[in-house]
């Protein structure tokens, strides 16, 4: 089996600098301080294999950054983007934004327009009323929840504000001062 040679990494003044410098800082996050060490040992002529016995990584790691080192840094990639991890695609959105818009217009919305009995929206409420009108299959409430929050809304919240529920003691205001007017 042929011995893979490692990738050749060259180093300016500026990026030693730089790399160092986040070495020294304390709020590096850890994978990034440990990227910079194998790329400054790298620049200093170790090989794959010095690196992942001194730094207590595998040879996969070496070489992988030293790799990926070298492809951004001829694209002229900021030094602090070179060792971020690469972006990962996710599962796809459960939600198109047209279904997640009609959520916010219903909890926008008085409960009475849609015939609930409930003076304020609940996130239970909601995703009952968003399988009801077939806008979602289904939707747990505390998806619904999450998205209220990204969303800042807060549908069990309004009106208060405005128009404070009518409490007993000032009913009883009303009827002590509608008697005593006549």
């Amino acid at each position: 089996m042929p011995k893979l040679e490692a990738v050749q990494i060259d180093l300016s003044d500026s990026e030693r600098q730089e790399l160092e410098q986040m070495l020294r800082r304390t709020s590096t996050p850890q994978q990034i301080a440990l990227r910079a060490k194998i790329i400054l040992q790298a620049a200093t002529g170790s090989s794959n294999v010095e690196i992942a016995q001194e730094l207590g990584v595998g040879i996969e790691m070496s070489r992988l950054w030293r790799r990926r080192w070298r492809e951004l840094s001829v694209t002229e990639v900021p030094l602090r983007e070179r060792l971020k991890d690469e972006s990962r695609p996710g599962s796809p959105a459960t939600f198109t934004m047209e279904q997640i818009t009609q959520l916010y217009a219903i909890a926008c919305a008085p409960p009475a327009q849609y015939d609930r009995p409930i003076s304020h929206w609940s996130a239970r409420e909601l995703a009952l009323e968003l399988v009801k009108q077939g806008i979602v299959e289904s939707i747990s409430e505390r998806h619904v929840g999450r998205l209220l929050k990204e969303a800042d809304l807060k549908p069990y919240q309004s009106n208060y504000w405005l128009n404070p529920p009518p409490t007993i003691n000032s009913s009883l205001k009303l009827k002590i001062s509608v008697k005593s007017m006549n």
